[in-house]
């Protein structure tokens, strides 16, 4: 049975001897290079994930300011719309929303007014990016909450919800942050020569 525990001295000094010892060095600074590599993939996705629940964690604070800014006989109703609107944002994020904002970025060098590749999380996406966007999309939906709490009706508050999510945050994101977007930073010819600055 072989040892499977080796070194990466130990790999690289049996494929050359001490007598190499630039190639020895290069071997171990590549196999070390490789596992950096993996290490760094592996935090992002991690800080994408932490900061996305942060993000989405922002939808509990507008739920209780909804809350305190109303009667208390509709306090459950708000309640119901804010847990909806996460539940109906992440529905047309999923359809639409992400494919409008950064769906294509890959694909095509043109400038383009909003994404069109990926929806229904179709094709190659890194899905720690898909849920922190996801939790930047449902907290702004939830944002105007307050705003029109007790002025509607669920259904058009849940209608409001999926077009905010599914096509109007998008867009904008798509403009400001996708490398395709029209007034991105990063473009060729960027807006008046610098683009969007944040």
């Amino acid at each position: 049975m072989a040892d499977t525990t080796r070194t990466v001295f130990q790999t690289c000094s049996a494929k050359f001897g001490s007598d190499e010892l630039d190639s020895l060095l290069s071997c171990i600074s590549d196999e070390h290079s490789e596992s950096l590599v993996d290490l760094a993939h592996g935090l992002d996705s991690f800080y994408l994930i932490f900061a996305g629940a942060l993000v989405f964690f922002m939808q509990t604070g507008f739920a209780m300011l909804c809350a305190g800014s109303i009667r208390s006989k509709n306090v459950k109703n708000v309640l119901l719309w804010n847990l909806l609107d996460s539940c109906g944002g992440g529905i047309a994020f999923w359809i639409t929303g992400y494919a409008f904002a950064y769906g294509g970025d890959e694909a095509t060098s043109n400038k383009t007014f909003v994404g069109n590749t990926n929806f229904f999380m179709m094709g190659e996406i890194d899905h720690a990016f898909w849920f922190f966007q996801f939790a930047f999309a449902c907290a702004l939906s939830s944002i105007v909450a307050g705003t029109i709490a007790e002025r509607t009706q669920m259904k058009g508050y849940l209608f409001y919800s999926f077009f905010l999510v599914g096509f109007a945050y998008p867009v904008v994101a798509h403009a400001f942050w996708s490398t395709h977007g029209f007034l991105s930073n990063v473009n060729d010819e960027p807006l008046w020569g610098s683009g969007a600055i944040d």
